[in-house]
This record gives structure tokens, C-alpha cells and sequence, in this order.
């Protein structure tokens, strides 16, 4: 039996390249050959252990390969072509699907969320993907491995908070947290058409990024009181959307003080432990603030949107690959990644 090499989590703080069986198809199913993958945030959360998975899984949710086997009842599709797979996989044909929340495929909250979560996933020489046929995306020779990286997850994320958020043409849009889901956040409100978004972080590097994607006003929290500024850009009216790109609950709780009555906050972040509502920042649940969660909206047209964007220049996210590894480094990438050092924002895996 042929084997690849596969980074596979065996407890909180224990990752580990080992030999694994490359997969087999079933009859609705592919295998891609990874050529490009990453390290997302939440893999973070799993490594640490902080989110629950089986041990002995084969983890990463960020595809980005050539196929190389294709079930055969997978039409539409060739051995060799260049694909990329969302983070979240759904089948295409159950109620939430068919309902346009592909994220919650199953009927089970995050069930679309398949690959490094409930099966095998990309961080590895190769990955089966279910229901290829509604997964799936072609990539344009134009586009690079790094140029459609972020798609299958941060991408869509971020955009998916903006536009959750409901973000309407001249609206006052405020971003706290500038890791790559905030700065996708960023982009995807400038595409909404928000005329002042405000970001907020600790690193004056991805404030930087942030001002290239469409920033009009950067808050360095370290040196400036976040909501104190808000509160004078906006005369004391507050915004009309807080998205909040971290997990905490400082920064949750900054959102909704940031928001005017009636706003919304569209959370992206993966919170752990309990989250707070303070009654005084919702008028004891009065204002009419609206409060939104998103999980990246999956499937191979939401791939094809965001590849469109790419394409047509509006956005280079290329910026957020800081470093690059090999797949048998990626313990050390973890290291990197986990820890925040050198400036990291995105790895890019090549096996």
C-alpha cells in the first residue's frame, strides 16, 4: 500500500509527522495531491487542545492541489487539473445546504466543517475530499498556489463577517484584530462598500497591511484607548458594524461599546471558555443591537466568487505569506505560528 507523509495531532501540544496510507475515493469522492496548504488559527486551537478532535487525526482544512484520483461518479472533472477545496465541504443537498447556510451541512452546527475537524485532512501529501462534485473549484493558470491560499478559509471568513454584518454603502465599520481573519475583514468591508473602517491591533506591521487593504484609520491599542478613539471619529454615535476577529472577550466586549444603538456585531472569532454579555453595553438587551456569528461559507461557487476577486486585482492578500516550510518542518511551523514570532501572519506548507 502507498504511503505519504501527514502531520496527524496525538495530544494538547503534540503534533507529529507519520506515515499514512494515501486515501481512496469513493464513488462521490477525490484525492488531491497538496501542493499548497497553511496553518490556520483554529489548528492552533487544536494543538493546544483547546478544540476537540480524535487523536490520531490527520489535521489542516486549506487545500490547495492537483487531482489525483476521482471517484466515478464525479463528473465534470479530470485527473491533473489544478483545484482548490473550501475549509468547509458540504454535501450540496441536505436542508441547510439547499437553505444557503452551507456551513452547518448536516443539520449539526459547523457539520460542513469535515476536513482536520471530523475526518483527515490537508496537512498532508494528499487529501480525499467529499462530494467533490460541489467542492471543488478550478484554478486559472494566471493565479499562483500563494495568490488562492487564503480562499479556502481566511478569505471567506473574512469577507463572510463583512458580509454577515450587513455592511451597506457609506457605513462606519470597525475591525478589531488584524491577523489574517481580520485583515480578510478589512478587504471584504472596503468591498462592501464601508467609506470609514477603523482597525485596531498591537503590531504596527499588520496596520500597515491593514491600510494596503482598505484601512482609513489605524488604532494602535498599546499606545491609544481603542474606544476612547472610536467614540471621538464618530462624535459619540459609535458604528454601524464591530466585527470582532480574535476570540476574546475583551475584544467582544469592545465591539459591542463600540457599536451605535441599532448596530451589529458580526463575530468571527473561535472563543473558548464562557463569553460575557455585559447589560450595560446592550441596554440590558434593549438597544436593538444585532449580534451575528459566521463560520466560512464553503462550497465550490463561494471558491469561484473569491477566486474571481482575486483574479480581477482588487484584492492581493499574496502579503500574508510570511514564511514558508516544507511539510516535514511543520512541527517547527507550529512553533512559529502558534507563538507569533518573526512577524509571522500565514505559513505556506508545500509537501
Amino acid at each position: 500500500m502507498s504511503t505519504m507523509q501527514a502531520a496527524v495531532w496525538l495530544s494538547p501540544g503534540r503534533i507529529e509527522i507519520q506515515q499514512r496510507p494515501i486515501p481512496e475515493p469513493g464513488p462521490t469522492d477525490a484525492v488531491l495531491r497538496v501542493t499548497t496548504t497553511t496553518i490556520c488559527g483554529t489548528d492552533v486551537h487544536i494543538l493546544k487542545g483547546e478544540y476537540p478532535v480524535k487523536p490520531g487525526l490527520i489535521i489542516g482544512h486549506e487545500p490547495v492541489g492537483v487531482i489525483a484520483k476521482l471517484g466515478n461518479a464525479v463528473q465534470g472533472y479530470q485527473v491533473g487539473q489544478r483545484v482548490i477545496a473550501g475549509a468547509i465541504t458540504p454535501c450540496g443537498q441536505c436542508h441547510p445546504c439547499l437553505d444557503g447556510i452551507t456551513s452547518q451541512c448536516g443539520g449539526k452546527a459547523m457539520g460542513g466543517w469535515q476536513l482536520g475537524n471530523t475526518i483527515d485532512g490537508c496537512q498532508a501529501e494528499y487529501v480525499l475530499i467529499p462530494n467533490a462534485q460541489a467542492n471543488l473549484t478550478p484554478v486559472p493558470d494566471s493565479l499562483s498556489d500563494e495568490q488562492v491560499l487564503m480562499c479556502p478559509d481566511i478569505m471567506s471568513t473574512g469577507f463572510g463577517g463583512a458580509e454577515s454584518g450587513g455592511i451597506r454603502i457609506g457605513d462606519t465599520v470597525v475591525i478589531f484584530a488584524q491577523g489574517p481573519i481580520g485583515l480578510c475583514a478589512t478587504a471584504g468591508a472596503k468591498l462592501m462598500g464601508a467609506t470609514r473602517i477603523i482597525v485596531v491591533d498591537g503590531v504596527g506591521e499588520r496596520l500597515e497591511i491593514a491600510k494596503r487593504l482598505g484601512a482609513d484609520i489605524t488604532i494602535n491599542y498599546r499606545t491609544q484607548d481603542p474606544l476612547e478613539q472610536i467614540m471621538a471619529i464618530t462624535a459619540g454615535k459609535g458604528v454601524d458594524v464591530a466585527i470582532e476577529a480574535l476570540g476574546t472577550q475583551q475584544t467582544f466586549e469592545s465591539c459591542l461599546r463600540a457599536l451605535k444603538p441599532g448596530g451589529t456585531l458580526s463575530s468571527l472569532g473561535v472563543y473558548s471558555g464562557k463569553l460575557s454579555m455585559p447589560l450595560d453595553a446592550i441596554a440590558a438587551g434593549l438597544g436593538d443591537h444585532k449580534i451575528i456569528t459566521t463560520l466560512c461559507p464553503g462550497g465550490k461557487e463561494r471558491m469561484r466568487r473569491l477566486m474571481e476577486v482575486v483574479a480581477s486585482g482588487r484584492v492581493d492578500l499574496t502579503a500574508m505569506v510570511t514564511h514558508r516550510f516544507k511539510l516535514a518542518d511543520i512541527v517547527a511551523a507550529y512553533d512559529l505560528f502558534s507563538h507569533q514570532r518573526d512577524g509571522v501572519l500565514k505559513v505556506a506548507i508545500t509537501p
